[in-house]
């Protein structure tokens, strides 16, 4: 890899970071090297997370924040969990859909949804798997990712537990 890959590679990072940039989820803290920051008594600083990742991640945390858990957005969130204990028939997967392209449109709009796709074949293990295909809008790459709804509770106590 010469000087230019390395440059080029610097300038293509700095160009996504349009995307946004922010704290990784679950916060985490790195440690600096030594240089000017750490001389000053700052060994650590807050892991950050940009572009797709910083997307990805803004997505998990909407979709398992309920609304009102915000103090200053109440609106903020999805509502699924309140589907936990619902018999799910195919009136209340459509509502799941619905309240998960709902809460992307009001709160992510980095991003446009293609299709939210619910898997039923694991809801007697307990889990509702949900598929987002969506397109970043400013770079127009296409990605998906799953967010699983637990129905059941996964503590593993309990007789016949694994």
């Amino acid at each position: 890899m010469t000087v230019q890959d390395v440059q080029l590679a610097r300038v293509g990072e700095e160009d996504r970071s349009f995307l946004g940039t922010g704290w990784s989820f679950p916060p985490a803290f790195e440690r600096l090297r030594r240089g000017a920051a750490a001389q000053e008594g700052h060994e650590f600083r807050a892991a950050l997370v940009s572009a797709e990742r910083d997307i990805e991640q803004s997505l998990r945390i909407l979709l398992a924040t309920n609304p009102g858990e915000r103090v200053m957005q109440p609106a903020y969130g999805c509502g699924i969990k309140r589907m936990v204990f619902e018999q799910l028939n195919e009136s209340k997967l459509t509502e799941i859909r619905h309240l998960v392209e709902q809460a992307i449109l009001f709160f992510e709009p980095r991003i446009t949804v293609n299709a939210v796709v619910l898997d039923t074949s694991e809801l007697l293990e307990g889990v509702l798997p949900i598929h987002i295909d969506y397109t970043v809008r400013t770079t127009n790459s296409r990605t998906n990712i799953v967010f699983p709804l637990y129905l059941r509770e996964g503590t593993g106590v309990g007789p016949g537990a694994a």
